[in-house]
């Protein structure tokens, strides 16, 4: 059974940092582009950060509101993706989900359509 489970989310003070994991279970992720995405409540899903396949050039992309704040990165031994978010702002609050799609090759797409399986989702809530 493929499954991808967030994890890392919590109640973090503006400036803190958090680390959310994405941990997949019933595939490799080696073969699999993985995005990151949240939605905040009354808006629209976002693509946050995303990373290309192990077997391409490991290429990633950010959206501009995250770019020097937010790393994405793989740790393909352990078949998780984790997103380390620092700087963090109230407005980065929002459930956040990782996303992968079977794509061995350099390709990294902010847009949730392009991807297949999702996790449930991980509240990160940035408040004083």
């Amino acid at each position: 059974q493929v499954q991808l489970v967030e994890s890392g989310g919590g109640l973090v003070q503006p400036g803190g940092s958090l680390r959310l994991s994405c941990a997949a279970s019933g595939f490799t992720l080696n073969y699999y582009a993985i995005g990151w995405f949240r939605q905040a409540p009354g808006k629209a899903r976002e693509g946050v950060s995303c990373i290309s396949s192990s077997y391409s050039d490991g290429r990633t992309d950010q959206v501009d509101s995250v770019k020097g704040r937010f790393t994405i990165s793989r740790d393909d031994a352990k078949n998780t993706v984790y997103l380390q978010m620092n700087s963090l702002k109230p407005e980065d609050t929002a459930v956040y989900y990782c996303a992968a799609r079977r794509a061995p090759f350099s390709l990294c797409v902010l847009s949730p359509s392009f991807y297949d399986y999702w996790g449930q989702g991980t509240q990160v809530t940035v408040s004083s």
